[in-house]
């Protein structure tokens, strides 16, 4: 069940900061905390109500942070605990909850606990294998050996530098006898450990969580039923300390997530909801051959699952493998139309740093902290037509990533000025699903056609009707009050009675009381 205190995020719009590219104050190059406290401004502005960061602490950078070597530390980087205090302060003054990343499954091998476990062959807060257990010298599949002194392997994660935390196993296995049950002493000393890591950010002022891997760290568990258990068990410790701060997964079910405990869940790259939207034959793609029944089928099935408005998240990109609307593909005239869609389903949505303003997938970067070919969404954050963007003062080659070399690159102060920008389009997008109970996760949402244009009812007041293809298209509504529809947001939409053509990457808000 959702906690009643943390129903905020049913009405969120969210929104996600890479700090290493968001905003650099100290010359470096690389962005820090104070860069994301001077532009809070711009977010109110755009009406966010939730940033979620991505990890900035202490780490030896092997994934660009996800490799952590102290849970309750701040890499020197970005900054103190102290400017992260101060960083949830003057948000939440402007209406805006700060998100930490827990990175609960695995650590740095170089954080304390790892070491530590190095030298102890007793301590079983991670997961080895002694070389007793695999007699035949080959070690287990995603096994890593152990860089001494303690013998045998010890599970990774993802990268060779990341240590799996035990958890436990849903299942025991006689060939696998390293395997501990989910009730073993090292196991419920990390979900004790991950508590107390939680309660240091919320205690510093950090409003929830985005929980990496979320489903993965339980090992062996088929049906997820252990972790699902886990996880509650994390939310009703919340329940009662931290009842305003909520829980997100990286998940990708959100239909299982929730009921499992997080207040939400996102739809995202590796699912097929997703996918059909913005990258596999998309809906949202100039050739108009996607469908969006997919996705919506997705989100009522979540819907009935979850029995409540707001659990399900929904990103265009991200700092992983989820590329931009910008993406090479699609053009910037295809983008508001996608937007006006986004910002009006019955979803919270995510909005990556730059995607209001159309910055695009930049190929052919270098590789930065074992970013592995997921640069490219990745690069400074675009805030003028100065020196780096507005970025830094650092050299050009001093940067994190370099910047999007387009002469033409979008940027916030020059949108800002024009009222044709997509970034203004945003704003008012999300000024008009604050202000209109209808457009939020709460109302009802009727679909007349999940084709071209998608056509759709919100809380029995606003029609929508988006079309993401190269071709003007036309559909018959079935509401008289079409005809004496206001127009709020319209591209250039003709109404003929009951008839509505919407022309090539066109889209219109239509108020029909």
């Amino acid at each position: 069940m959702a906690r009643a205190d943390a129903s905020w995020l049913a009405d969120a719009v969210l929104y996600q900061i890479y700090p290493q590219t968001y905003a650099d104050t100290d010359g470096t190059g690389v962005g820090d905390l104070q860069g994301i406290i001077d532009h809070l401004d711009h977010l109110q502005w755009l009406g966010i109500t939730a940033v979620w960061m991505n990890p900035v602490f202490p780490s030896p950078l092997t994934d660009a942070g996800y490799d952590v070597s102290d849970y309750v530390g701040v890499h020197e980087r970005y900054g103190t605990q102290d400017d992260v205090a101060r960083l949830a302060v003057e948000a939440r003054k402007r209406g805006i909850r700060i998100l930490f990343d827990l990175v609960a499954g695995h650590t740095s091998d170089q954080h304390p606990w790892f070491l530590d476990s190095l030298q102890d062959f007793f301590d079983d807060r991670f997961i080895w294998a002694s070389p007793d257990q695999f007699p035949d010298g080959n070690l287990p599949e995603n096994f890593v050996a152990s860089p001494g002194p303690r013998e045998g392997a010890f599970l990774k994660n993802f990268y060779d530098t990341q240590p799996a935390i035990n958890y436990g196993y849903a299942r025991m296995d006689p060939d696998e006898p390293w395997r501990q049950p989910v009730d073993a002493e090292g196991p419920k000393r990390n979900r004790e450990a991950m508590r107390e890591v939680m309660d240091h950010w919320l205690e510093l002022g950090v409003s929830g969580f985005r929980c990496d891997m979320a489903a993965s760290l339980i090992k062996d568990d088929p049906d997820l039923v252990e972790t699902g258990k886990l996880w509650g068990e994390m939310a009703a410790w919340l329940d009662e300390s931290h009842p305003d701060a909520v829980l997100i997964s990286e998940w990708g079910d959100p239909k299982v997530a929730v009921p499992a405990g997080f207040d939400g869940d996102f739809f995202f790259q590796t699912g097929e909801a997703w996918r059909s939207l913005w990258q596999d034959n998309p809906y949202f793609g100039a050739d108009g051959t996607g469908t969006a029944k997919t996705f919506i089928d997705a989100w009522r099935d979540a819907e009935e699952a979850i029995g409540r408005p707001g659990g399900v998240l929904l990103p265009s990109a991200n700092h992983d493998t989820a590329l931009r609307l910008n993406n090479g593909v699609r053009t910037p005239e295809e983008i508001p139309a996608a937007f006006a869609f986004w910002l009006t389903w019955p979803i919270v949505p995510l909005i990556y740093y730059g995607e209001e303003i159309g910055m695009r997938v930049v190929d052919d970067l270098p590789d930065v902290e074992g970013s592995n070919g997921r640069q490219n969404n990745r690069t400074p954050m675009q805030w003028n037509d100065g020196s780096n963007a507005g970025f830094s003062i650092a050299p050009a080659g001093n940067l994190y990533l370099p910047l999007d070399p387009d002469p033409n690159r979008p940027n916030v102060e020059s949108q800002h000025n024009d009222p044709g920008s997509l970034l203004n389009l945003v704003q008012r997008l999300i000024a008009l699903r604050q202000a209109n109970p209808e457009l939020g996760t709460a109302s009802d949402v009727r679909v007349f056609h999940d084709g071209y244009p998608l056509t759709y009812l919100r809380g029995d007041r606003f029609l929508v009707t988006v079309n993401p293809s190269r071709d003007a298209v036309a559909l018959a509504v079935p509401d008289e009050r079409l005809a004496n529809a206001t127009a709020v947001e319209d591209s250039g939409v003709t109404i003929n009675g009951q008839d509505i053509t919407v022309p090539a990457f066109g889209y219109a808000v239509l108020d029909l009381r």
